[in-house]
């Protein structure tokens, strides 16, 4: 469909400019601000808008469907003596500029303030830059242009359905579920991320198995501890693991191997050697510098963002502007002058070896948005330790982390020799398979100057130093390990694989993965713990209505599908009002039959049976952010509040009364001595009844089917655990005698 024509609008005024002078620039924030004025001068005047200067009214819909979605704009009460000063300004220049972002939402904002200031369109400037430098400032004020209404659409379209959707589930919810509760377009879909990988978790059943491990040497001589490792891989020619058709699954199948091992027979069966190349990363686009800050910098993606706009914006002492390019953007192309400069400073600083013959290349994504470039920093000679005495600590640490990324994106590949070693070991009872793999490096290329987050959990597997070996060539056995090991569950979502995800499903955009997190942590649905985020009850309750009576908001499609559709209206190939009629018809439809199927829970308070401790009056159970709650019913007069304690049928190891599960005020599970504050025993994890049957210290749950002991730190299966008695006296101070009484004896 062919988009029409934008109308002109309604407010601006269409009269030539008289007696009119000076230069008015708006930014958003005043550090921008500060620092563009500083670049450009006299004669230009900068003021900052601080952010949004008009929303959609917040105490109704105010968005029309019946009416091609007319929306409702407000100056919200604490923008209007900002806009009145704006105005003022404007209205005394011969020509205003609104340099707000360069994205959409930068668009956005400079159509609402071009409305409310009734700038007159021979008067009004549009100026974007990737950069807040000397030339990409005097670039962009050189070549002025029009607002693109295209963009302005695209995101005035994402506003109106995240409003029809998030209004009308939240006041939905608090109908039918509870009050203070809220849901939303990006918000419910990555709170369903969260809630089915926590299911994912609490469905794991353990399974136990077992590797084995063969130290080998190449002559008899022990004693120079010259030994490298092989692992088993197959027996009799059967694959071993646990999904596979040789699956040692306890210790009474490893013994026997292990003493087939001992009298084995070992000789090389192949030698493979190798030459691996490794490319170096793309740049920074705001997902990866997300993912990345937080696993070497252990930086939340709110933070990360906060850092990065401050570096983005400039800092006080350096005169040149700010330190690094647009920090929201899905791109990983950098411009032709920014890729010369890094290859002569590659070329100065570490030789011609480290510099490719050409720039590396990197593949554009579908999302990424109009004419945007990767995060780099605005002059690669700009060191971080040349400006690390005018940043923080924090801002030190980004910034040499998008340097060094940039910088390395545009070295010479990583150069290593690979070494697999195939080996077998012939027995009495059988052919077993072992290999051995090992890594060096030739060449350290990118490595040199970035080394990515995941490469610090290397094993040592791929460093050993195994000998100079040839096919068929004996080898002698130094000793066997054997390790009992438990498949283990997916791990919880972390700030980082969250927005891995996000991405990966298509769900938002750059400039919505910080604020979509923080929100669902916000609004009690997930609980962030050590960096690891799990859904509360209510985030689980809210999740599971949500899904079952609004499937295709729920579906991570219908996000993506949506997002597809706004980067066609940005390009000008749609209309925003069949997109928001395809979303919107079949919402509605769900909408109006929850209304009359989905239940509605009884919020009437219980009583607690007894009065409150401070007033006197009676105490209530109520339903809050994290669960239950006891309350009293003179709130707000009387804000006493209690936990809920469940006892766990544990007794508590120091004192011997029970234990019971608490929660810290951000909703972070814990289990405590019921008679605290006489008693202060509190954990983390879970305990058990049984006692470890090896040395009678504490059990702990690990996962669904696991216990491990926290003296110990032996780890048993529930079922296996619950086969041995605590009062088995056979079976404590002995290892021996606790795998037979588990296991039999072989």
């Amino acid at each position: 469909m062919v988009p029409p024509v934008p109308t002109p609008s309604k407010t601006r005024k269409k009269t030539r400019s008289q007696s009119k002078r000076g230069k008015f620039v708006i930014v958003e924030s005043t550090t921008k601000a500060k620092t563009i004025g500083r670049i450009l001068g006299k004669g230009y005047k900068v003021e900052s808008c601080v952010g949004h200067v008009r929303d959609l009214l917040k105490s109704r819909m105010a968005v029309d469907p019946d009416n091609e979605f007319e929306p409702e704009w407000r100056v919200p009460n604490d923008k209007r003596k900002i806009v009145k000063g704006l105005k003022e300004g404007a209205s005394r220049a011969a020509e205003v500029y609104l340099a707000t972002d360069l994205d959409r939402e930068g668009e956005a904002i400079a159509w609402h303030l071009a409305e409310v200031l009734e700038v007159e369109d021979d008067r009004l400037r549009r100026v974007t830059f990737h950069e807040i430098t000397q030339s990409a400032i005097e670039e962009a004020f050189e070549q002025p242009r029009n607002i693109k209404m295209d963009l302005v659409n695209a995101q005035e379209a994402r506003r109106k359905l995240d409003r029809l959707v998030g209004f009308s589930l939240s006041q939905l919810l608090w109908e039918k579920v509870a009050g203070r509760l809220s849901a939303g377009r990006v918000q419910s879909p990555t709170l369903r991320l969260i809630v089915e990988r926590q299911r994912e978790i609490d469905a794991h059943v353990a399974k136990e198995h077992w590797s084995i491990k063969a130290q080998l040497l190449k002559t008899l001589n022990k004693d120079d501890g010259k030994y490298f490792e092989a692992g088993l891989r197959k027996v009799d020619g059967s694959k071993v693991g646990v999904d596979e058709k040789y699956h040692i699954s306890n210790e009474t199948q490893v013994k026997p191997i292990l003493l087939d091992l001992e009298r084995s027979q070992w000789q090389v069966r192949s030698v493979r050697r190798a030459e691996r190349r490794r490319k170096p990363y793309a740049p920074f686009r705001t997902s990866t510098m997300q993912q990345e800050a937080s696993g070497k910098l252990n930086f939340s993606v709110q933070k990360t963002m906060a850092i990065a706009q401050q570096l983005y914006q400039g800092q006080d002492g350096l005169d040149e502007g700010g330190l690094i390019t647009y920090m929201r953007t899905d791109s990983v192309q950098v411009s032709p002058q920014s890729q010369q400069q890094a290859r002569d400073f590659i070329s100065g600083n570490y030789g011609k070896e480290y510099l490719p013959d050409s720039p590396p290349r990197y593949s554009k994504s579908k999302s990424s948005q109009e004419a945007h470039e990767a995060i780099r920093p605005t002059s690669i000679e700009r060191t971080p330790e040349s400006v690390k005495n005018n940043l923080s600590t924090d801002q030190y640490k980004l910034y040499k982390l998008i340097w060094a990324r940039f910088l390395s994106s545009q070295m010479s590949q990583a150069i290593f020799d690979t070494l697999r070693v195939d080996i077998v070991a012939s027995g009495e009872k059988g052919i077993y398979d072992f290999r051995s793999t090992g890594r060096k490096i030739r060449f350290d290329g990118f490595l040199r100057v970035y080394q990515p987050a995941n490469d610090q959990n290397k094993s040592e597997s791929e460093t050993q130093d195994i000998p100079e070996l040839e096919d068929d060539e004996k080898l002698f056995l130094h000793d066997l390990i054997s390790e009992q090991k438990f498949t283990k569950p997916p791990a919880l979502y972390t700030e980082a694989t969250l927005v891995k995800a996000l991405e990966k499903h298509g769900i938002g955009r750059p400039s919505t993965y910080a604020p979509t997190v923080k929100r669902v942590v916000d609004v009690g649905y997930v609980i962030k713990d050590n960096r690891r985020l799990s859904p509360t009850d209510t985030g689980m309750t809210v999740n599971d209505w949500l899904v079952k009576y609004f499937p295709d908001v729920l579906d991570t499609k219908f996000t993506a599908i949506f997002e597809d559709d706004l980067d066609l209206i940005a390009q000008g190939k749609k209309h925003q009002v069949p997109v928001l009629q395809k979303f919107w018809l079949p919402f509605e439809k769900d909408l109006e039959h929850a209304k009359v199927d989905m239940p509605t829970i009884d919020k009437t308070p219980e009583l607690a049976g007894r009065n409150c401790p401070k007033c006197g009056e009676d105490l209530l159970i109520r339903n809050g952010r994290f669960g239950k709650f006891i309350g009293c019913s003179g709130f707000p007069e009387c804000r006493h509040t209690e936990q809920i304690l469940d006892k766990i049928g544990v007794d508590c190891p120091d004192c011997s009364e029970d234990l019971v599960q608490r929660r810290t005020k951000k909703g972070r599970v814990f289990y405590g001595c019921v008679s605290y504050p006489e008693c202060e025993w509190t954990s983390w994890v879970r305990p058990v009844t049984d006692t470890c049957p090896v040395c009678r210290g504490i059990l702990f749950e690990k996962g669904k089917s696991l216990v491990k002991c926290e003296k110990c730190e032996k780890e048993w299966s529930k079922e296996n655990i619950n086969s041995i008695t605590a009062n088995d006296s056979n079976a404590v101070g002995s290892n021996d005698a606790i795998v037979d009484a588990i296991f039999g004896s072989s």
